[in-house]
């Protein structure tokens, strides 16, 4: 009875003592991370903030001092006004576009390089190449090495087999502008696809093929259904880029002939008419828009990690 007495009253001053350890042991671990994590919220956060405050005045660069407060008046606009509302729908249209095109793409890409073939690894490293090109030097070389109508690469093959000489960016601006981002982000998807086609269950498709199963019938019943969670990620990944996307449609066609999109009008609305008020709330409209397209992108991530530990 009385060792069972003077052992618990020795656990009970030992807990004590243990518990400052363990703490110290956690923010010691934690500790590294503090920079990083201060220079994020300084960076990013701090931004945001006074962008978000912004947003609720009236204020134009060329007046300072005649700015107040107007509440939620500039989002209102912002929905409201037909040219705000025109770079929305320009926004989905160029989004939507460019994901759809550039999966489809991706995916027949990423089954032809997941044959085994002579020069295979040579074969993916240049079809990444694209993607590695800066976004600003894609849509150059698009708008003067393939575009232009007198020393541009496709009008150069259309007059050497007798075809008209089109001016490519003034008759299909917003086409112009898709196919260099879908030229761009097709490896994205290739490489999301091709890391999919990589992890089937082989010893299944070998049993649907003893069975008789033709190569469309293991595509549409087995891989496809695999692939569904990278598609899912895919397009979830390049809806974030493309709807924040500036590059191309400032370099190609200045934001001219409807292809102006809610980043660009940002940037008009800031730098052009100076409405600092506007554009901050047009800025915070992409943000949240981005916020919710990236929840969907992780929540994506995660079921695939679970996925493959499950697997593991």
């Amino acid at each position: 009875m009385t060792v069972t007495t003077s052992a618990r009253v020795a656990a009970a001053t030992a807990r004590p003592a243990a518990r400052p350890s363990n703490r110290m042991r956690a923010w010691a671990t934690r500790a590294p991370l503090l920079p990083a994590l201060v220079f994020m919220i300084v960076v990013t956060q701090l931004p945001f903030v006074a962008t978000l405050v912004i947003s609720f005045f009236d204020w134009n660069a060329l007046y300072p001092k005649d700015r107040h407060f107007t509440g939620v008046d500039n989002y209102r606009q912002v929905l409201t006004d037909p040219d705000l509302r025109h770079s929305v729908g320009t926004t989905i249209l160029l989004t939507v576009t460019v994901v759809v095109v550039s999966l489809v793409l991706g995916l027949g890409v990423a089954l032809l390089l997941n044959r085994s073939f002579r020069g295979r690894g040579v074969v993916r490293t240049l079809m990444i190449a694209p993607f590695l090109v800066v976004p600003v030097a894609a849509a150059l070389l698009w708008k003067h090495v393939l575009y232009n109508p007198e020393y541009g690469l496709f009008n150069g093959l259309l007059h050497y087999v007798g075809g008209p000489q089109p001016d490519w960016i003034s008759n299909t601006p917003l086409l112009a502008v898709e196919a260099s981002l879908v030229w761009q982000w097709t490896p994205f998807m290739m490489l999301i696809l091709l890391a999919g086609l990589q992890s089937r269950d082989h010893e299944q498709i070998e049993a649907a093929r003893v069975d008789g199963a033709s190569d469309w019938q293991v595509f549409r019943h087995l891989t496809l259904p695999h692939l569904r969670r990278y598609l899912e990620l895919g397009a979830l990944l390049g809806s974030i880029y493309i709807v924040q996307n500036f590059d191309a449609v400032f370099t190609i066609t200045s934001g001219g002939l409807g292809t102006a999109n809610l980043p660009y009008t940002v940037y008009q609305s800031f730098y052009q008419a100076h409405e600092n008020g506007l554009a901050s709330a047009a800025g915070v409209l992409v943000v949240i828009g981005s916020i919710v397209i990236a929840t969907f992108a992780l929540r994506v991530v995660s079921s695939l990690f679970r996925e493959e530990v499950s697997r593991a």
